[in-house]
């Protein structure tokens, strides 16, 4: 049973990786306006309930990253509650990825649901 869970967790962990841009730029093209790390997590957990899809800690890398890219845009605004706050945007190169990457995804569950499903040829 832990040699399950384990590979559970790994697959969940590889999958969640290798979403977790798309997922993000995603947040940020339906946001009103800028959004900082914490607003956007806990938009995702309130979105994904009992299903441990994205840490907050995971997060924050894949926005630099998306940032170091051009994709997001951000600055820096202080708060009255605490430290400042990067408030994260998405610039319009973003917006132009968003839509390739929803393309691939869509290709991408296209084939694995079929592969799955399995066909005639099987």
């Amino acid at each position: 049973m832990d040699e399950i869970n384990e590979a559970v967790k790994k697959f969940q962990k590889e999958l969640n990786s290798g979403t977790a841009a798309l997922v993000l730029l995603g947040v940020m093209d339906n946001a009103a306006g800028p959004m900082y790390g914490y607003q956007i997590a806990k938009l995702i957990e309130t979105r994904t309930q009992d299903v441990d899809i994205m840490k907050q800690g995971a997060l924050y890398p894949v926005l630099r990253s998306l940032e170091a890219t051009g994709l997001l845009q951000s600055e820096v605004e202080p708060s009255v509650s605490g430290p400042p706050r990067r408030y994260y945007r998405i610039t319009d190169s973003g917006r132009q990825t968003l839509v390739k990457w929803i393309e691939i995804w869509h290709q991408t569950r296209g084939f694995v649901d079929a592969v799955l499903k399995g066909g005639e040829d099987d």
